[in-house]
């Protein structure tokens, strides 16, 4: 048998053999699935992973809005007292313990020459409490807010959300493709004037 003959014997049978598996469907349904899997668990991961996140930022609005109102129900308040209601705040993330949350308190006094200053100021971050701006340095506020002879507290609420699903260092130089949305930052601010008096003083903040 020459070299061509031979050639074309191994074609024919390997065109048979082919033709024989066209019309085989056995485990077509296994490879189907093997596709779809990964996509449906990927969508099932980026699902819950954006729930999280959006209950993870409306927590952080709820840390500034609760922070105030516990604040601006006090005619004054000592560093103990404003620190034990940061931690209070930092408490509201729970059950997410992926970070922590930066919490600024900012007492606000704006003069009647219209002078936006700050009167004292406080924050929570990494679970330590410390002072933050110093006493009379100018800060600014909506334009809706500067009434002379008013005053305000302000709470800036930080967090950089650590999504659930997580990446190496590593991983993120080969497989980067949600790298943009690790380390997201959240930020609200809310403002609150005092309730139960002009000012809320605070004489060693």
């Amino acid at each position: 048998m020459s070299v061509r003959a031979g050639a074309q014997t191994a074609i024919s049978r390997l065109t048979a053999g082919f033709a024989r598996l066209i019309p085989d469907r056995r485990g077509v349904a296994a490879v189907e699935f093997a596709l779809i899997v990964p996509l449906l668990l990927s969508m099932y991961f980026v699902t819950m992973e954006v729930g999280q996140g959006i209950e993870a930022n409306r927590k952080v609005s709820r840390i500034g809005s609760m922070v105030a109102d516990l604040i601006t129900q006090q005619p004054e308040i000592t560093p103990a007292e404003l620190a034990a209601i940061l931690k209070i705040g930092e408490s509201i993330l729970q059950p997410y313990n992926r970070s922590a949350p930066k919490i600024v308190v900012t007492a606000i006094d704006i003069t009647t020459g219209s002078e936006v200053k700050v009167a004292w100021s406080g924050k929570l971050e990494g679970g330590v409490y410390s002072k933050d701006a110093t006493a009379g340095t100018l800060t600014t506020v909506p334009a809706t807010l500067k009434i002379p002879g008013t005053f305000l507290i302000r709470v800036d609420s930080y967090l950089n959300y650590e999504p659930l699903i997580t990446w190496s260092p590593g991983a993120k130089s080969t497989l980067g493709l949600l790298s943009a949305f690790d380390n997201i930052s959240m930020k609200e601010t809310y403002y609150l004037r005092p309730r139960m008096s002009q000012t809320v003083k605070c004489e060693t903040c």
